[in-house]
C-alpha cells in the first residue's frame, strides 16, 4: 500500500501532544485498509517536554518519526524540514493543537484519490473565540495582499492539508531563506480542492501566535509575494514632488504680486516633519527588501538539526 506521511510541527506543545495522537492514530486505524501512516513530528527548540514525549510515543510506535531542532527557528522551518523528511507518496501537514480537525484527513485522501486533486486544503470560515482585533487585521491582511500581490492566497487558509508528492516536490524546490508557505502554496499552482471548517479551540495549552508576530509574519508575506510596497514609496515622492512645485510657484506669485512675505515657523516645521516621517517610512520599506535580500544572500541554512529519528 502507499504511504501517507503527516507532518506536525511543534513548539511547546506537552500539553497536547497526547490527545492529538491518540486522535491520529484513531484516524490512521480508519484508513489502515487503504493506506500506511507516517507521523513526522518536528520539535522546533521547545523548552518544555514537547521532545521527551514524542521520544516515548516513538518507543511504542514504529510509525512515529522525528526531527528536533538546535533551537526555535519558527514554524516555516519546521513545516520545510518536515516536507523534506517525509517518505510518503502522499503528506499532509496539521497543527498538534487539535485546531486542525484531524478526522478531515478522510475526506482530504478521497479528495485526490477518487477526484483527481493534486491538493485539499482547508479554509478557516470562522472566527469564535478570537479576539475582535486579531479577526479585523486577518480579514485586512488578506484583502491587502490580494490586491497587491500576483499570487492569490484564500482568506482563512490554513497550512493544513494534503498533497502528492508532486506538490511536494515542487515545494521543496523553492529554497528561499525567508519563506511564507501559505504564499509558496499557491505560487506553485496544481488543482487544489478547499474545504470549509468551523474554528476549533485549541485541545490544550496556550497559542504561540500573539497579536505581534502574526503582524510581522504579515510584513513578511506583503515582501515576500508583492513588489508593491516599492511601488507605492516611489508614487509617494512623486506626489510630494509635485505638489511641493505648486507650493513653491504659489509662494512665488503671492511674494511678487502681493507683497506678501514669507513667514510661518510653526508650520515649517510640521511640514517638514511630515516630509522626514515619509521619508522615513519610505527608507523602512527599502530597508525590508533589503534586509530580506541580505539574509538570502548568506546561504544560511533553514534550520539545523540536533537529533532525529
Amino acid at each position: 500500500m502507499k504511504l501517507l506521511s503527516v507532518v506536525v510541527p511543534c513548539y511547546n506543545e506537552q500539553d497536547v501532544l497526547p490527545l492529538f495522537y491518540n486522535k491520529i492514530v484513531e484516524i490512521a486505524d480508519k484508513m489502515k485498509i487503504s493506506v500506511n501512516f507516517e507521523i513526522v513530528f518536528i520539535d522546533d527548540g521547545s523548552l518544555d517536554k514537547t521532545l521527551l514525549i514524542i521520544k516515548s510515543l516513538s518507543e511504542k510506535d514504529e510509525r512515529i518519526k522525528y526531527i528536533s531542532f538546535s533551537r526555535n527557528f519558527g514554524k516555516e522551518a519546521a513545516i520545510y524540514a518536515g516536507l523534506k523528511k517525509a517518505k510518503g507518496e502522499f503528506v499532509a501537514i496539521i497543527d498538534a493543537d487539535l485546531q486542525d480537525p484531524p478526522k478531515l484527513l478522510l475526506d482530504m485522501y478521497n479528495g485526490i484519490v477518487n477526484e483527481d486533486y493534486d491538493c485539499i486544503a482547508t479554509q478557516r470560515v470562522t472566527r469564535q473565540g478570537e479576539p475582535h482585533i486579531r479577526s479585523f487585521f486577518t480579514r485586512c491582511f488578506y484583502s491587502l495582499i490580494n490586491k497587491i500581490s500576483k499570487t492569490e492566497i484564500v482568506n482563512g487558509a490554513r497550512d493544513y492539508r494534503l498533497m502528492t508528492r508532486q506538490v511536494v516536490n515542487s515545494i521543496l524546490s523553492l529554497r528561499e531563506y525567508n519563506r511564507f508557505s501559505k504564499g509558496i502554496f499557491s505560487w506553485i499552482g496544481f488543482k487544489t480542492k478547499w474545504i470549509p471548517y468551523e474554528n476549533v479551540e485549541r485541545a490544550a495549552g496556550k497559542t504561540k501566535w500573539s497579536f505581534w508576530t502574526l503582524l510581522l509574519y504579515s510584513f513578511d508575506g506583503i515582501v515576500a509575494f508583492s513588489t508593491a510596497p516599492l511601488a507605492i514609496a516611489s508614487i509617494i515622492g512623486m506626489i510630494l514632488f509635485f505638489i511641493s512645485i505648486v507650493l513653491i510657484c504659489i509662494i512665488i506669485a503671492k511674494t511678487l504680486i502681493f507683497g506678501d512675505p514669507v513667514s510661518g515657523y510653526p508650520s515649517t516645521v510640521c511640514i517638514i516633519m511630515f516630509i522626514g516621517g515619509i521619508q522615513l517610512f519610505c527608507i523602512g520599506i527599502l530597508g525590508q527588501y533589503l534586509s530580506k535580500t541580505y539574509l538570502e544572500s548568506k546561504s544560511r541554512p533553514v534550520y539545523i538539526i540536533k537529533e532525529e529519528k
